[in-house]
C-alpha cells in the first residue's frame, strides 16, 4: 500500500514526508525534526528535476536524503549554537546560584565549617567559617546542594 502511494505521488512523496516531519516538530518540539524535514523537502525538489533520469532510483534518493539529513542536522546545530540563546532568567534552574548575595541570620551555629540555614521555605546545608548562632551571614557561592557563606 505504501509503495503504491509513493509510486502514485512520485517526487511529491518527499514533499509529503518533509511536511509531515515539520508538522511533527510542531507537535513535539525539539528542533531536530525540522532539519530532517528540510532535507526531505530538498530531496523532493531535486527529485522533481531528476525523476526521469535513469540513475535517480529510490536507492539513490534514499542515500541522498540520508546524507543531506546528517548534514542538515550538523549545520542546524551549529546555527543554533551561534545564536546564543540568552534567557531572561539565566539562573532559573540553578537554585543555589540564585541565592548568592542573600543574607540570613544563623539559627544554629556553624561547627567545623558545616551548618544549616533557612532561606525562604527551604533549609540549606552550608559551608563556611565557624560562627555562633545569631551571626549574620552572606551567601557567596554554591557548590552542588551546599551554599558557601561568610560572615556579613
Amino acid at each position: 500500500m505504501i509503495e503504491r502511494i509513493i509510486l502514485e505521488l512520485g517526487p511529491w512523496s518527499w514533499w509529503v514526508l518533509g511536511l509531515l516531519l515539520l508538522a511533527a516538530e510542531v507537535v513535539a518540539p525539539g528542533v531536530f525534526l525540522v532539519w530532517i524535514g528540510i532535507a526531505a523537502i530538498l530531496t523532493g525538489a531535486l527529485s522533481l528535476l531528476l525523476w526521469e533520469a535513469g540513475f535517480w532510483v529510490w536507492q539513490a534518493q534514499l542515500v541522498f536524503f540520508a546524507v543531506l539529513s546528517v548534514a542538515a542536522v550538523f549545520i542546524g546545530r551549529r546555527i543554533l549554537a551561534r545564536s546564543g540563546n540568552t534567557s531572561d532568567e539565566p539562573l532559573l534552574n540553578q537554585r543555589g546560584a540564585r541565592l548568592i548575595g542573600r543574607t540570613a541570620v544563623l539559627e544554629q551555629p556553624i561547627i567545623e565549617g558545616r551548618g544549616r540555614i533557612r532561606l525562604d521555605a527551604t533549609t540549606w546545608p552550608i559551608n563556611g567559617p565557624d560562627l555562633p548562632a545569631g551571626s549574620r551571614i552572606k551567601v557567596t557561592g554554591s557548590s552542588g546542594s551546599h551554599l558557601i557563606v561568610e560572615s556579613a
